[in-house]
């Protein structure tokens, strides 16, 4: 469905201020960057951001490649169409993706956005990119909140945690069966949003919770409160770096309990960090597995980068797409883009993609997966049904 794009205000006034005088400039008769080449009706400048270096690289590096792939095919396929595709590494961090978007919303070149990768960083940069208006189509930004504060510019090919939250009660519920669950988060959108919903579905079987900090590395407090609880079952919200040493403390600890994690786990790195400790966890994602995907994605994938693709490669790839299809129909300016992004209507590789009007990919379209640790690898467990 078609949203109309609102300049944000207030307190990204600085932004929108910077954004402004670009424009005048190019006005001006300069370069013609907003039109992506003037007269040029096919091609354009896109930038992606996230941690693509770092402890949680893991988790986005799958959704660049899957990104490089569909801008390498298109361009191959239309090579009348200049499409440029420029990456900016956050490692994931707000405090760093804050200036990648005041740049990114300075230079005119740019058409539209794919990311962010993480909520936090997605959260932290939406205003600029609303004051600017540039589209953002994110391949696994989750956080429920991202689509609730009324911002026309962000939209994610995945569910929200609020799908996923629901889908992981189920999971819990009918599969893991505990008695006494204990959740942990890491502070952050993400981590403590997604939490949140499993408090909420769990309801009296939540016996206790505790927070993490961002780099901490000794968790005994943490663990003497799991032990305390009694809890047959752990549910933790947020990413590798923390939830790797974490598991592997605790079960060195003599902790048993089943450990059920969520997309921000679906990451090479976690297995590998918690050892043996990781051994039966279980992480839910939005996203597909290779297996899953449509048309000849994942072979192509594995061709083109020597593995199969890991967490959002399939979603990088689509998200990509989305803008790219856009580009071939001449949407060469930001307005035009988002319009585009706004309506568009598709059978993607990861699933079918049209947004509400908050920018939600269809919750009918979403399909949540439970991987299994078996042997340090993520494998596929089964798909969790949503009601």
């Amino acid at each position: 469905m078609r949203r109309n794009y609102v300049r944000a205000l207030g307190a990204v006034g600085l932004a929108a201020a910077m954004f402004a005088a670009a424009g005048c400039q190019d006005s001006g008769g300069g370069s013609g960057d907003n039109a992506a080449g003037g007269d040029n009706k096919c091609g354009g400048k896109v930038a992606i951001f996230g941690a693509f270096t770092g402890p949680n690289s893991g988790l986005v590096l799958p959704s660049l490649n899957g990104a490089k792939l569909a801008f390498k095919q298109f361009s191959e396929k239309n090579p009348d169409c200049k499409v440029e595709l420029k990456d900016f590494d956050t490692t994931g961090d707000p405090t760093q993706a804050t200036p990648v978007a005041n740049q990114v919303a300075q230079d005119q070149s740019f058409v539209a956005v794919i990311g962010g990768h993480f909520s936090g960083e997605t959260k932290a940069t939406m205003p600029i990119y609303e004051a600017a208006g540039l589209v953002m189509v994110s391949p696994s930004a989750t956080a429920a909140e991202l689509t609730t504060a009324g911002n026309k510019a962000f939209h994610r090919v995945v569910g929200n945690d609020a799908t996923q939250g629901a889908a992981a009660v189920t999971y819990l519920n009918d599969v893991l069966k505990p008695n006494k669950v204990f959740v942990i988060d890491d502070g952050q959108p993400y981590g403590s949003g997604i939490i949140a919903e499993v408090k909420k579905g769990m309801g009296a079987k939540v016996v206790a919770s505790d927070k993490v900090q961002t780099d901490q590395t000794n968790f005994d407090a943490t663990i003497s409160k799991i032990k305390a609880s009694g809890a047959d079952a752990i549910a933790y919200g947020g990413y590798t770096n923390e939830a790797a040493p974490l598991l592997k403390q605790a079960r060195a600890a003599g902790v048993t309990a089943k450990f059920l994690g969520f997309d921000g786990l679906y990451d090479p790195g976690f297995p590998a960090g918690a050892g043996a400790g990781a051994e039966g966890a279980i992480v839910t994602c939005p996203c597909l597995p290779a297996t899953e995907a449509g048309g000849t994605f994942a072979a192509d994938y594995e061709k083109e980068f020597g593995q199969a693709p890991g967490s959002y490669g399939a979603e990088g790839f689509d998200g990509a797409n989305v803008l790219l299809d856009g580009f071939k129909e001449g949407k060469t300016t930001r307005k035009d883009m988002l319009a585009w992004v706004d309506s568009y209507d598709k059978q993607g590789v990861s699933k079918y993609i049209k947004f509400d009007d908050a920018g939600d990919v269809e919750k009918s379209k979403v399909v949540i997966w439970a991987y299994e640790i078996k042997g340090g690898q993520i494998v596929p467990q089964q798909e969790i049904k949503l009601s």
